[in-house]
């Protein structure tokens, strides 16, 4: 796959402002289109933008695994409701045991409930996505360094929300997720990883069902914000 160059990038869907675009980038579970194929030229429009981002020395050892084989898919697929379904049971355990929940009586709001139905949906329906685009990252040893990975990982996740915001500019929907990592070893293979390559994030791709996005509600400023200090 060759990633078109910045000046081949002519498919931007609609008028979004940067403002905008950085605001109403949402994650898209249930509201992605399983129906529809996504071009490949687009795909690699999105990766293009995405590799404009920094990364560490200028190395660029950034690597996007696009997957569109239906049968890669439901194998990542299975792997990834596995993961999902291990993770909602610990954390179901964890909340009963901190007393936050009692068995059988689940204690959420709307929110948590609305994400809860959208994770489950995807978990279940992530093998028919139409595209899986792994982005992962060459380090160049088999095993990563117990010191602070921050450069391995800064040289990478900026990239991968690039081909986000990109995507979002094209009337594409993703998410960002990281659960396929509990089966990293089992997905390398997979997809013939060499072991000195590591996976960052799994972003879902597809065109995306109904209307546009909005601001989600985060905390004040006041509450994050700190000046010469904590």
């Amino acid at each position: 796959m060759t990633a078109s160059s910045p000046d081949d990038t002519m498919s931007v869907r609609g008028a979004l402002s940067p403002d905008e675009l950085l605001t109403t980038t949402r994650s898209v579970r249930w509201r992605l289109d399983l129906t529809r194929s996504v071009p490949e030229e687009l795909i690699d429009e999105c990766i293009g933008i995405a590799v404009q981002a920094p990364s560490a020395q200028n190395a660029q050892n950034w690597h996007w695994i696009v997957v569109t084989d239906a049968d890669l898919r439901r194998s990542i697929g299975g792997y990834y409701r596995q993961a999902y379904y291990t993770y909602l049971e610990e954390e179901v355990r964890q909340r009963i045991a901190s007393g936050h929940e009692t068995a059988g009586a689940p204690h959420q709001d709307a929110a948590e409930r609305r994400q809860v139905h959208s994770s489950r949906y995807l978990a279940d329906h992530m093998g028919e996505v139409p595209v899986l685009v792994v982005a992962a990252i060459d380090i160049g040893t088999p095993v990563l360094p117990d010191a602070n990975q921050a450069g391995i990982w800064g040289s990478l996740l900026p990239a991968a929300w690039s081909y986000a915001l990109a995507a979002r500019a094209r009337g594409l929907g993703t998410t960002w997720t990281m659960l396929h990592l509990r089966h990293e070893r089992e997905i390398a293979e997979l997809l013939r990883l060499p072991d000195t390559v590591f996976q960052g994030v799994l972003l879902p791709t597809a065109y995306y069902l109904g209307d546009t996005f909005r601001r989600a509600p985060r905390k004040p400023l006041s509450a994050v914000v700190h000046r010469n200090g904590w």
